[in-house]
């Protein structure tokens, strides 16, 4: 004991007083205080207002303070503290917290406060209450509409310092709009948001048919509609909720498949279900990628922010269908969750389980009762201002009596009395009258005062004929929700699918088949896939397409050539490209890829043509603006992903490549002076990647190849020729000819080829040639399809003018 101190002892007249209590009687009693509290004082909304007591107490102290939409901003902890200190004695954490949720777009369907500054997000929670300012919203204005109108009961604070409202006057249905969510002792409560103008629209239709049934009430009702968006999936477990007040429903993503890179596709996620934020799905696919139980996912990428919303980039491998592995997603991650109804709320002080129909009951219930008050409480105004509107009517018609009478009293009380007396008032009018400024009678001030009668005579008639009809009330309720509904609703935001109550497994496979396909290559330098064995879907005798310079066949998973115009084979990954589906004509080849993000090249480097790198093709048939030719042995590196495949002379370049398809072929060759050569393929010795090629054709001086290809002999080709000025700029166009390939007799390798177009006046070279078999397909500079003129059987024959800049058909082999 420290030194100094000393035992106290209880005065000798007070008796000890021991008392025997039997614990479980004060363990039973004391949690069922607790127990009530918790369910009455904090934990579960009343289903008029649909707010919890924090919450009506932040509503409630904010207009008190006089804070409003239209002013400016407060510190949030100035909002804490009087809350705190007047109504909410439960500390600044959990009054914070529930501001917090009421400001946050994202959790509430309306919020009823206007947070600045930072309010946390789906994955990060606010700043600090010092930080953070606030004022209410719209909405919150609307739940405390008419409270100064004695339409609610008041009652103590928690020390008997103040008054606070019991229940707020509500002018729209809280509860349904904004949904709740909280634990109780021993019961929990869960609710979803719906949308206003369906809530009110339901609510409105209550109030005209008070049997209305639940499917009645569910056609303005579907479904819950969730701040964040997304899709509620199978809305059987919605019914049961708005039945028994107890459901589950599936809540998934908004997602889609989309062109990520080139080479990739991604999927898309713009919206979340409630309460599943991006960070949280991307850790799950994290962790299920790392476990190997998620499979087709290369990366995850978040894009969200504040301008452009939830935006989650999945990138999916090549070789995985994306919408297989969005599948995958839905089953395994956040993406998809089930939201189980609980609609538990306080009903005259006593938790009940509601369905929709009891929800919208006691809010109609409700709001009739607030607006019966408030017309008895403005009844009830008018008739107290009538009240002495009529006394000073009496006063001013004798007003120099009343002077008189004033003047002659000894004291107050004296006048009051011989007013009263004389004129007949009552105590009020006469205290009213007295104190009154003598300049308000006027002959003015009379006919303001027997206007000012008039108008409150005809309110207090309307206002009786509301209270003494009961239609009357319910129309002029339900015209006011009409105009909340009016002024504050907003479009729906989730998607409601009908669908059974548990997920199914797609059918579709997750990976992408080895199935046979074609790779093609347009005029425009866009490189895609077939979906099917046939190179391209046809319509009629027209095959529909963008002008195709070459088609290889391959497999899904399988590797194409492309050879390059300075004699370079790059090895081409066919899941890189894109798959066009195999519908019926595509007009082009629109949903293909850029040759420059698919292949590394070399400034000036152009794709010419395409193999399938199969060692058993008769190889590959190369020609060269200096008239070289050469065949190459299919000896191809398979551990190289790019070679020569011949040796090229200073400034010479590949014009043409094709890979043979039997080996008998035709090789042609046209020059700049529309000079055309064909000779057999068979009469050039294939060569290894080594060799530098032969003479295929003999050129003029200052001339070179526009075209090489090859041409089956057995099937209908066409020469196709544009000529224009060699100083022309390229795809300006010039005149074109059509001509049978027959009508041009074959001669041997290295020799000058027969003429194959007249130049007119202004031309002199060929800028541009194409042999392959018909139809040939023409295209203009921007890709537009042209058409071409009719064959000419004149080999030599002058061309008709066309803005022709590209011209491709089906290549040889893809037939």
């Amino acid at each position: 004991m420290a030194r100094g101190s000393r035992t106290p002892t209880p005065p000798p007249d007070v008796p000890e007083r021991i008392l025997d209590v039997d614990v479980a009687q004060e363990m039973q009693g004391s949690f069922l205080e607790y127990a009530y509290s918790v369910i009455y004082s904090r934990a579960l909304p009343d289903a008029r207002d649909g707010l919890k007591p924090v919450h009506r107490r932040i509503v409630y102290q904010m207009g008190e303070m006089g804070l409003r939409p239209d002013r400016g901003h407060v510190k949030s902890a100035r909002v804490v503290g009087d809350v705190m200190g007047r109504l909410h004695p439960h500390g600044d954490g959990a009054i914070y917290d529930a501001l917090v949720r009421m400001a946050q777009p994202f959790s509430m369907r309306l919020p009823l406060v206007d947070g600045h500054g930072n309010f946390g997000s789906l994955d990060a929670g606010p700043a600090a209450m010092r930080y953070t300012e606030c004022r209410p919203d719209q909405p919150a204005m609307l739940l405390l509409e008419g409270i100064d109108e004695d339409t609610v009961d008041f009652r103590p604070n928690y020390d008997g310092q103040e008054r606070e409202p019991e229940v707020l006057p509500a002018a729209f249905p809280n509860l349904l709009v904004n949904g709740a969510s909280g634990i109780a002792v021993g019961m929990a409560t869960n609710m979803a948001p719906h949308n206003l103008g369906e809530v009110i629209a339901a609510a409105r239709h209550l109030l005209a048919h008070p049997d209305a049934t639940l499917d009645d009430l569910m056609r303005f009702v579907p479904g819950p509609d969730l701040p964040t968006g997304g899709k509620i999936v199978g809305l059987e477990g919605v019914r049961e909720a708005y039945e028994t007040g107890r459901g589950t429903f599936r809540t998934r993503a908004t997602a889609r498949v989309e062109s990520i890179t080139a080479r990739r596709k991604g999927i898309v996620v713009t919206e979340l279900p409630w309460g599943v934020g991006p960070e949280r799905v991307k850790e799950k696919i994290g962790e299920l990628v790392r476990a190997k139980k998620l499979q087709g996912i290369s990366d995850v990428e978040d894009l969200t922010d504040a301008r452009n919303g939830t935006r989650l980039v999945i990138e999916v491998k090549n070789g995985f269908v994306p919408e297989a592995v969005l599948e995958q997603l839905y089953r395994l991650t956040p993406m998809e969750e089930s939201f189980g109804v609980n609609n538990v709320a306080l009903v005259e002080g006593q938790p009940r389980t509601l369905g929709l129909r009891e929800l919208l009951r006691v809010y109609v219930e409700h709001r009739l009762q607030v607006v019966r008050r408030r017309s008895e409480f403005r009844r009830r105004k008018r008739e107290e201002r009538l009240h002495l509107v009529l006394g000073l009517l009496v006063a001013i018609v004798d007003i120099d009596e009343v002077i008189a009478i004033v003047r002659s009293s000894d004291d107050t009380a004296m006048a009051r009395t011989r007013l009263m007396q004389v004129f007949d008032l009552s105590e009020v009018q006469a205290n009213y009258i007295l104190e009154m400024p003598l300049r308000r009678l006027t002959r003015f001030s009379l006919l303001e005062l027997e206007s000012e009668r008039d108008q409150l005579q005809a309110e207090i008639a309307e206002l009786t004929a509301i209270l003494d009809d009961e239609g009357r009330l319910r129309t002029l309720v339900s015209d006011e929700l009409a105009e909340v509904a009016k002024t504050h609703g907003t479009p729906r935001r989730t998607v409601l699918l009908e669908a059974s109550g548990t997920s199914v497994r797609s059918s579709t496979p997750l990976e992408v088949a080895d199935d046979p396909c074609f790779v093609l290559l347009s005029s425009a330098g866009l490189l895609a896939r077939t979906t099917s064995r046939e190179p391209l879907a046809t319509e009629g005798d027209r095959v529909r397409h963008d002008a195709l310079v070459a088609a290889a066949p391959s497999t899904a998973r399988g590797e194409v050539g492309a050879v390059t115009s300075l004699g370079r084979l790059l090895r081409l990954p066919v899941l890189d490209l894109p798959a066009l589906p195999p519908t019926a004509g595509l007009p082009s080849l629109a949903g293909g890829a850029p040759v420059s993000e698919l292949l590394a090249l070399e400034p000036h480097e152009r794709v010419l043509g395409l193999c399938s790198l199969s060692p058993d093709s008769p190889g590959l048939a190369l020609g060269t603006a200096a008239g070289v030719v050469k065949r190459v042995v299919p000896d191809y590196p398979a551990t190289q992903d790019a070679f020569p495949l011949l040796r090229l002379d200073d400034g010479d370049r590949v014009v043409g490549a094709v890979e043979l398809a039997t080996g008998r072929e035709d090789l042609v060759f046209v020059t700049s002076d529309a000079q055309l050569l064909r000779f057999g393929a068979d009469g050039v010795r294939p060569q290894g990647r080594a060799g530098g090629g032969i003479a295929g054709v003999r050129l003029a001086p200052r001339q070179s190849v526009v075209f090489f290809g090859a041409v089956d002999p057995e099937v209908d080709a066409v020469v196709v020729t544009l000529a224009s000025s060699s100083g022309a700029l390229p795809g300006t166009g010039g005149s074109v000819k059509v001509t049978p390939y027959a009508e041009y007799p074959a001669k041997g390798r290295a020799t000058g080829g027969v003429r194959a177009h007249r130049f007119l006046r202004g031309e002199d070279a060929l800028v541009l040639a194409w042999v392959g078999p018909a139809p040939a397909r023409a295209a203009s500079s921007a890709g537009v399809p042209l058409e071409l003129p009719a064959p000419d059987p004149r080999r030599d024959g002058s061309g008709l003018p066309s803005d022709v800049a590209a011209v491709g058909g089906l290549p040889l082999g893809a037939r």
